[in-house]
């Protein structure tokens, strides 16, 4: 499993842009972990490591994607690159969309457990509906391998578990192509682990495959996930927009 190179840094846009393929970890668990997708780009561009970023192995990697997610990922290669891009990320510049093919299973949320009584507000036009979904997220589960949202009308003990007081939200464009199948169009600023994902089940439209947040359990071969396109400033008012 490689990674493929969609854009080399150069002197006048110092970040790398990549490809990572479902099954590979984004990044490395300690110092002496290569199989992952940054110690791939690091190998080929090892100015990366001259960035010091939120981890001392993380160098310049500006966002994870969970290791059975396919798609785009950014890797600043510059420390002026990699603080300009995170101050984007907390401005809410820094966009990131995703596509998912779907069940739909309007009580999903209720099969799981955990999910805050108040279902994202829907609006419904024919075959297509715009959700907006917000909320903080806690960790859950065993081993706490998965998240939760949670909202002021969550309970107090969920409450008192926040991972982060931050509310993240995922504006969500759901398209039916059956009933009991959907395609969603997600897109998000920052992130939180496994975000996009949650809210997704929680709005009652789980991805094919996720065996974390699809109450149904069948098998599939793969997570039908992927982070399709990334848009960004750099420098300020020159927009980048990659696709897949």
């Amino acid at each position: 499993m490689n990674i493929e190179i969609i854009h080399k840094p150069t002197a006048e846009k110092p970040f790398l842009i990549i490809y990572k393929p479902k099954g590979l970890p984004s990044a490395p668990l300690n110092s002496e972990d290569t199989q992952n997708a940054l110690s791939q780009a690091i190998a080929m561009f090892p100015e990366i490591k001259t960035v010091c970023g939120k981890k001392a192995i993380e160098y310049g990697l500006l966002h994870r994607l969970d290791t059975a997610t396919n798609g785009l990922m950014v890797i600043a290669a510059s420390q002026e690159c990699y603080d300009f891009l995170i101050s984007e990320q907390q401005a809410g510049r820094f966009i990131k969309t995703y596509s998912a093919e779907c069940d739909i299973i309007k009580d999903n949320a209720e099969r799981l457990g955990g999910f805050p009584p108040d279902i994202p507000s829907e609006k419904t036009d024919t075959s297509e509906s715009l959700i907006t979904a917000t909320s903080y997220f806690r960790p859950y589960g065993e081993g706490r391998k998965e998240v939760r949202p949670v909202t002021e009308k969550s309970g107090k003990a969920a409450l008192s578990k926040l991972g982060k007081s931050k509310l993240y939200t995922t504006k969500i464009e759901i398209s039916k192509l059956s009933d009991t199948r959907a395609r969603a169009i997600c897109e998000i600023t920052e992130g939180y682990r496994h975000q996009v994902r949650c809210h997704l089940a929680w709005a009652g439209y789980p991805v094919i495959g996720d065996q974390l947040y699809n109450s149904d359990k069948k098998k599939a071969e793969n997570l039908l996930f992927s982070a399709t396109k990334i848009s960004f400033e750099y420098p300020r008012g020159d927009l980048n927009c990659y696709k897949i």
